[in-house]
């Protein structure tokens, strides 16, 4: 099975974290789903991600509550909470939710960390598909700076391989469509880890159903894109992105930096949107309880800056306190049709406050971002000949709808305003 066809195009979707921290539940995953179902599934949104601690029964918040119990099977594979997701109940683990989420005509997603639980390891519990027990496949200096749920799994040891099949085989049987793997592809403690990177594309292919792999956290190295791109199908090149300037701002050297590398199949992800109502019950990222900190020019320059460069767009906040101004960020269909179709993303003019980024698309289309990084309005007149845009005889802002101001010699003319943007469609 080609695991390319599991994201053809970048994944647009929903993910709990950035509102719920560690401690989303049942009811709060169905309600994004309705709410997704009906106001965003009609312009290619699909995705709904429980994310962190799913099987940590008293989870509260985004702060991690170290060498707590999990729940956890017999063989050593974590399971939901069922007081935190009741129809779990009686070992049926996601499966229900998951049957929910497809029945509204979307598709489900779980986070899980790198390696097989500390306790599972203390323990010696079984691992299904092989006699190795879990303190025989655990790495147990392989250890995660954040979170003390897991060990790495030692790629070497006979049954690495059996648990990470049986993991993907479990999440085949509840019908899962995407797997956020953390603590896997950046460390502060050590390199990528590609062994496990590796035992993991496996699993899917051996569980025989399509899923859509997504590497946690950032920043990937970018020397190490070829194996991102055989082995997984997003990988994150920041690390936990949130609502502060200096973090969008710094986005643009990562973007150059990958550029070129988006592929059918393989996406560098630019990590999610944190926008309208977040931080519910999460205390990352230098906020609580909030409404995005971004102005709405930054919300501009995020949404653009992730589209044209084709990141998946997985959204943050809670989607049922979304305002029209917020819904109208995630359903602009020509934006979108960007950010799903064009090719050739490439960073066309970085000069002082100015960066402008273009792409094309295969019916003659052609687009161009221009970025005011400065803290004032910028007036720009810019020449289509120097970015590679020559022959552009009309366009269209996409935000706002409204026409591209070219002068006869191919000039565009235009004041961005301080951390904005202007998003243009050429013909």
């Amino acid at each position: 099975m080609n695991h390319k066809l599991a994201a053809p195009v970048p994944p647009l979707g929903w993910n709990s974290w950035d509102c719920y921290g560690a401690a989303v539940t049942e009811a709060e995953i169905r309600g994004n789903a309705e709410y997704m179902a009906e106001h965003l599934k009609d312009f290619g949104w699909s995705y709904i991600t429980v994310d962190i601690q799913w099987y940590e029964p008293g989870a509260v918040s985004s702060l991690y509550r170290p060498f707590v119990p999990l729940v956890m099977d017999e063989y050593s594979r974590l399971m939901p909470a069922e007081n935190r997701f009741p129809s779990a109940a009686g070992g049926q683990g996601f499966k229900p939710l998951a049957d929910y989420v497809h029945s509204l005509g979307l598709k489900f997603g779980i986070h899980i960390m790198r390696g097989i639980p500390r306790q599972a390891a203390h323990a010696g519990t079984a691992i299904l598909g092989t006699e190795a027990t879990a303190r025989e496949i655990a790495h147990t200096n392989s250890i995660c700076p954040w979170n003390t749920d897991m060990y790495g799994v030692d790629a070497s040891k006979e049954g690495a391989q059996a648990y990470y099949n049986s993991l993907f085989e479990l999440y085949a049987q509840w019908g899962v469509d995407l797997v956020k793997v953390d603590d896997i592809a950046a460390s502060r403690l050590y390199d990528t880890h590609q062994p496990e990177i590796a035992l993991i594309s496996r699993a899917i292919e051996n569980c025989g159903r399509p899923m859509v792999l997504s590497l946690s956290p950032g920043p990937a190295p970018v020397e190490y894109a070829q194996h991102f791109t055989e082995h997984a199908n997003m990988w994150r090149i920041t690390d936990d992105f949130w609502d502060r300037w200096e973090l969008l701002l710094d986005m643009f050297s990562r973007c150059r930096s990958w550029q070129g590398i988006p592929q059918a199949g393989s996406w560098p992800d630019c990590d999610m949107l944190p926008l309208g109502h977040i931080g519910v019950r999460s205390v990352d990222g230098g906020g609580d309880d909030r409404w995005t900190r971004f102005t709405r020019d930054e919300q501009l320059t995020m949404m653009s800056l992730w589209s044209i460069f084709r990141s998946p767009l997985i959204f943050g906040g809670e989607l049922r306190d979304n305002d029209d101004w917020t819904l109208s960020l995630l359903t602009n269909r020509e934006v979108l049709r960007m950010q799903r179709e064009s090719h050739g993303a490439r960073e066309a003019l970085y000069r002082d406050e100015l960066i402008v980024w273009t792409a094309a698309h295969d019916d003659g289309t052609r687009y161009a971002a221009v970025f005011n990084t400065s803290n004032s309005p910028l007036p720009v007149d810019l020449s289509l000949e120097e970015i590679g845009l020559g022959g552009a005889a009309a366009g269209t802002e996409l935000w706002s709808q409204t026409p591209a101001e070219l002068s006869g010699g191919g000039v565009l003319q235009t004041t961005v305003p301080p951390h904005g943007v202007r998003l243009y469609s050429l013909l």
